[in-house]
């Protein structure tokens, strides 16, 4: 947002702006050194970013007084977005309270209003997670933190790997993408699924898998040998399935969901003409 810059290389900004953000649990100097870092992957420097950190011993979301004091600061900077990082260090009443949360959340819908800012609130999940890939269930506290969201983006580690998977209120979901860390001095996070063809590559492997499990729960190394798969491969389409709720971890390894249909066989599905 506030280098105009593709977010993670493939999300394109469509309207860039001024950003603020907070970091709870970081020192100032640690938080600017990680923005100079991401800065620097994309050959940008800091000051050509259009960005400020609030630099506060506290800021609790709960207190008048810190939401007047926020209220001034978004008066005076104007952002497009302000990131609130994490929300349990941003107050003092009880997550698994609807009351409480509802209220506090409320004051922020109405900041958001008011100042007409994006607000991305980071959140953790539950260490147990979720039971069928539905993300938003697995948020720790109250279920109005899923319904204030109108996008909610998940980060997981998967298989050893990172998955992004997104929701929206208002639009259909895209299908989950697979991160990495990229290497180097410059550190920062990037999508690594390809291209169409990539992608049709792990949509047809998870077709793949869903027959294969029809007989009955594997590891996903028994997956890949049966495939003859790339490892990544197999960990995207795994990726997918679970997200979609369609595959289930079992013990050692995979299963279907309940209900899940199995796929015709290719030779069947060509004679009746679906290829």
């Amino acid at each position: 947002m506030a280098s105009g810059t593709d977010a993670l290389g493939r999300f394109h900004v469509q309207a860039p702006g001024p950003v603020l953000v907070y970091g709870a649990e970081d020192a100032p100097v640690a938080l600017r050194d990680r923005i100079e870092t991401i800065a620097r992957a994309r050959g940008l420097g800091l000051a050509e970013l259009d960005l400020a950190l609030i630099v506060v011993e506290s800021l609790r979301l709960d207190a008048a007084r810190d939401r007047a004091r926020l209220r001034a600061t978004l008066q005076q900077r104007a952002p497009r977005l302000l990131i609130l990082d994490p929300l349990v260090r941003l107050h003092r009443i009880d997550e698994n309270s609807a009351g409480e949360m509802s209220a506090l959340l409320g004051e922020l819908r109405a900041l958001q209003r008011e100042h007409h800012v994006a607000i991305a609130l980071v959140h953790h999940v539950r260490k147990n997670g979720s039971a069928r890939g539905q993300d938003g269930q697995s948020l720790r506290g109250s279920g109005d933190l899923h319904a204030w969201g109108d996008s909610n983006l998940y980060l997981r580690r998967r298989d050893g790997q990172i998955a992004l998977t997104i929701e929206h209120r208002s639009a259909p979901a895209p299908p989950p993408c697979m991160l990495e860390l990229a290497d180097g001095a410059d550190v920062h996070l990037r999508v690594v699924d390809g291209g169409p063809v990539e992608r049709d590559l792990a949509v047809d492997t998870a077709h793949k898998i869903v027959a294969l499990l029809s007989a009955g729960p594997m590891s996903r190394e028994s997956l890949r040998e049966a495939l003859h798969a790339r490892n990544a491969t197999v960990g995207e389409a795994l990726v997918r399935l679970r997200a979609e709720g369609r595959v289930l971890r079992a013990d050692g390894g995979f299963r279907l969901a309940a209900g899940v249909p199995v796929p015709t066989p290719m030779g069947e599905r060509e004679r009746n003409g679906h290829l």
